[in-house]
């Protein structure tokens, strides 16, 4: 049985709260292989455009369809956040939950627990209570918590925010790692150094609207819309 890909349509989507619209409305396909990278000033919607994306935001009119039925859709995507929420258990129990809640058998489980702390470069704190971690440790923790279930889709929220050169360096590692192996990576980031490093395509959010779309390459060197083109050269955008 051939399985099927995973891709996503907004058709006219808005989000609005308390009578003020936050994002839309906004229609776009994204397909299912890719590194987008979501950019845009602050306030611009980047954020509830991913949990959007991720279906935890309500949208307030429009359709978010995605190819595979919604539970399957579900389970085939995880959401790393800006500031990543650790259980109040050691690294090893952190990695191992999410395969627990996929109901895998404990001989699976030990292996692959250990696998991921190596590519995270956890391997010899597995023991450490996770709150107890440093930051770039958490944010790798996370990322390594959200791909050892090995979705078809990762969401990313600034991922490398407040984060040193080293760590920044060391989480990129790991999410082209992911990307190449064939993992679909929709990521908001204010970094443009970053964007020009990771992105395969860009979307750009200005004021809740999708403001420009395309290929990276095209997007940085050669941006149609003048608002872009002023974000680029660090001008404030409003």
């Amino acid at each position: 049985m051939v399985e099927r890909a995973l891709t996503i349509s907004l058709k006219d989507v808005r989000v609005t709260r308390r009578r003020k619209t936050i994002l839309g409305p906004i229609s776009l396909d994204l397909g299912e292989q890719g590194f987008t990278i979501v950019l845009g000033p602050n306030g611009a919607g980047k954020t509830t455009f991913l949990k959007t994306l991720h279906g935890v935001e309500r949208v307030t009119s429009g359709t978010v369809e995605w190819s595979l039925p919604k539970e399957q859709a579900r389970q085939a995507q995880a959401y790393v956040f800006q500031n990543p929420i650790m259980l109040r258990r050691t690294v090893r129990q952190n990695l191992a939950f999410p395969l627990q809640l996929l109901g895998k058998p404990k001989t699976e489980i030990l292996p692959e627990v250990e696998k991921w702390a190596e590519r995270i470069g956890l391997r010899d704190v597995l023991d450490r209570p996770a709150p107890r971690l440093s930051g770039g440790e958490k944010q790798k923790l996370a990322l390594g918590r959200a791909l050892i279930r090995d979705p078809k889709v990762l969401f990313l929220d600034e991922p490398c925010a407040n984060l040193d050169g080293a760590s920044t360096r060391e989480i990129e590692e790991l999410l082209l790692n992911s990307f190449r192996a064939g993992t679909r990576i929709v990521m908001t980031t204010h970094n443009l150094g970053q964007a020009r490093r990771l992105a395969g395509d860009v979307v750009f959010l200005l004021n809740g609207q999708l403001h420009e779309q395309g290929l990276a390459p095209r997007i940085f060197d050669a941006p149609q819309m003048a608002e872009t083109k002023s974000f680029f050269q660090g001008d404030i955008v409003e």
